[in-house]
């Protein structure tokens, strides 16, 4: 205690000696101290706009190993120590106020000793400043409750102009202030008046002294704000990941198991990924073939804990599914151990789910889950991190190799694979019974994208269509209702009293063969006309809205998107502002026999190896498998 009190004693003297006045001894005691530590002070503002100035790196070392703690901390010491940075230093200014208001006290409580003074007047404006305010009261009351303030006025500063306290998110400020304030009335009250007059001017000049600090090395000169809020909004869009999905304890313990079940299996070859059961159906070809015409087991990783995959492997033994959740799947991804892993996900390594860090010679292998072009619908890089792509037809080589040239991404293998979906719904209305109905079924089956029939225009065109001859159904896309099921409901309402017995509403999305029971289908956007086309051979009504265009960049590749150039050869286009004459138009196509034989041709023409997708998805896979173990053994 006498090494920390000798030289504020002394300093303490000369602030009375240059005042004579023991309040205002304080003040420019306070004063001094803030003089005296300014190099301090200094370092320790550099060393804090050094932190947030490494912050973005640092949020992208927890991106980028994201789930393992370890990895983030080992890298993170790296980076420190390469940036010449110590954590600690940001103890620094705390260690020194504690060491200042020790001394102080004991200045304070014995001025007599410090001050060498016995006969020391210790009042200054109608305060003892040698008194506690809670023993003493009255206005002694009021030192607590500035202090207060004053540590709430310095906090709110700091807020703006201190780079540390600047850089932190709401919460952790408001938290801060709050501790800051606490002390301080906790202080205020219970220890000698002195001590809070000292902490009420000590905020004040910290003040100055941050205005002081960021003249003499500006903080905007070397930290970029707009970067950090990048990062954290990169960092944030990990830490979301199912954040929404509300699980029970039980798949929560299912997760964890299949996880360690999942990494305990050495030797993968062969991994699937599907976000959830919908998905299986774009595999289910090439598993099918795998599964006949190979040995391999097939590891097969799904977000659904009621994904129908479960069920399936029941009766396969090489059919091995796990449920791994969103959040616990960014983890996986980055840890992961195969030869081949095939998905239909798109923009790997461009958001939360990267490529294996640990395993670099995975081959990832992208298997489309629509039969349309790639660059209107797709973001601009999204296939970029794959090494080889199941394309519908050969229509998407040149979209894709356009793309590679446009933005330098790296040439991919292009394999001419067909689509099993279609395939599969092929066979499935070849085998239906289809018997002649009195009036012909119309498919109302819109997209969800922004402008869709369902938002635009769908009172002109159900007036159109009803008591016309036609059964009209509407069945809105599954991910309509899911978003904006009060709208749908509200349309579904305003019909409910409609007596003419020709209008349905499908809400029921477990199946899909109303879609191809139906005679025709109007639609905006959605790829499910294009699949009742190729499946029915019969022809559909597009209504033009605004489409749907994920990538602002798809008019720099020359391809024109299939979405378009097909509109005209399968069908009709309707205005959504004009639907008159419609119900004639309807009936003609019906009528219309040539639509059968130039489907065909244009589906002969656009997917490839139709009946055959699974084999040759099969093999391609397979084949890589192989060249994976044979160049493994040579190394």
């Amino acid at each position: 205690m006498q090494i920390i009190c000798a030289p504020l004693g002394w300093l303490m003297r000369l602030a009375y000696s240059l005042t004579g006045n023991y309040g205002l001894a304080v003040i420019v005691f306070t004063l001094l101290t803030k003089l005296v530590l300014l190099p301090v002070s200094l370092w320790v503002h550099a060393n804090g706009i050094k932190m947030v100035r490494l912050e973005p790196a640092v949020n992208r070392l927890k991106v980028k190993y994201f789930g393992d703690p370890d990895k983030v901390a080992e890298e993170q010491a790296l980076l420190y120590k390469k940036a010449h940075y110590s954590p600690f230093a940001t103890v620094i200014p705390v260690a020194v106020q504690v060491l200042l208001l020790i001394g102080l006290v004991q200045i304070i409580y014995h001025p007599d000793v410090y001050l060498r003074r016995p006969d020391l007047n210790t009042a200054f404006l109608g305060f003892d400043l040698s008194a506690t305010p809670l023993a003493a009261g009255g206005i002694h009351l009021l030192l607590p409750l500035l202090a207060g303030l004053a540590a709430m006025v310095l906090s709110l500063c700091q807020n703006k102009i201190n780079p540390l306290q600047k850089s932190q998110g709401k919460a952790a400020r408001l938290s801060s202030m709050a501790v800051s304030v606490g002390i301080s009335l906790v202080l205020g009250f219970t220890v000698p008046a002195g001590v809070g007059f000292y902490w009420i001017w000590s905020n004040l000049f910290t003040i100055l002294q941050q205005l002081l600090l960021n003249k003499l090395r500006p903080p905007e000169k070397e930290i970029d704000w707009a970067e950090l809020e990048e990062s954290r909004k990169e960092l944030a869009a990990y830490t979301r990941t199912g954040s929404d999905t509300v699980r029970s304890r039980e798949e929560k313990r299912r997760e964890k198991a299949d996880y360690k079940r999942f990494f305990s299996v050495g030797n993968k070859h062969l991994v699937f990924y599907s976000e959830g059961s919908g998905f299986y159906k774009y595999f289910e070809k090439i598993i099918l073939w795998l599964l006949e015409n190979s040995k391999l087991t097939i590891h097969y990783v799904t977000s659904d804990p009621n994904d129908q995959v479960f069920a399936l492997a029941k009766e396969n033994p090489r059919l091995v599914p796990y449920y791994i959740g969103p959040k616990k799947l960014i983890t996986l991804f980055m840890k992961l151990e195969a030869d081949v892993v095939v998905m239909t996900m798109s923009d790997l390594g461009n958001y939360q789910y990267k490529r294996s860090y640990y395993s670099k010679n995975i081959k990832y292998v992208y298997v489309f889950h629509y039969p349309l072009s790639t660059h209107m619908v797709l973001h601009t890089g999204a296939l970029r991190h794959y090494d080889a792509i199941l394309c519908v037809g050969d229509f998407q080589f040149e979209e894709i190799r356009q793309t590679e040239k446009l933005f330098g991404d790296p040439k991919q293998e292009l394999i001419a694979c067909g689509y099993g979906q279609l395939e599969k719904l092929y066979d499935a209305y070849q085998a239906a019974p289809h018997e002649k109905r009195q009036r012909p079924k119309v498919l109302i089956a819109p997209s969800w994208q922004p402008d869709n029939i369902l938002d635009s225009c769908i009172d002109p065109l159900l007036q159109e269509l009803l008591g016309q001859g036609f059964d009209v159904t509407v069945r809105p896309h599954p991910e309509y209702v899911k978003r904006y099921g009060d709208r749908m409901n509200a349309i579904v309402k305003r019909y409910e009293d409609y007596k003419g017995g020709d209008l349905f509403f499908e809400l029921d999305f477990t199946g899909n063969t109303s879609i191809f029971d139906s005679d025709t289908v109007i639609s905006d956007w959605s790829g499910t006309a294009y699949e009742f086309v190729m499946v029915t051979e019969r022809p559909c009504v597009f209504v033009d809205t605004p489409p749907k265009i994920n990538n602002p960049d798809y008019e720099k590749i020359t391809v024109p998107p299939l979405e378009f150039t097909l509109r005209d050869q399968v069908g009709v286009r309707v205005s959504p502002g004009s639907f008159s004459g419609l119900s004639e138009k309807i009936r003609a196509l019906l009528q219309d026999e040539s639509y059968s034989d130039r489907i065909r041709a244009i589906r002969e023409k656009t997917v490839a190896n139709f009946g055959r997708s699974g084999e040759v998805g099969g093999e391609y896979i397979l084949s890589a498998v192989k060249d994976a173990i044979r160049t493994r053994k040579n190394t």
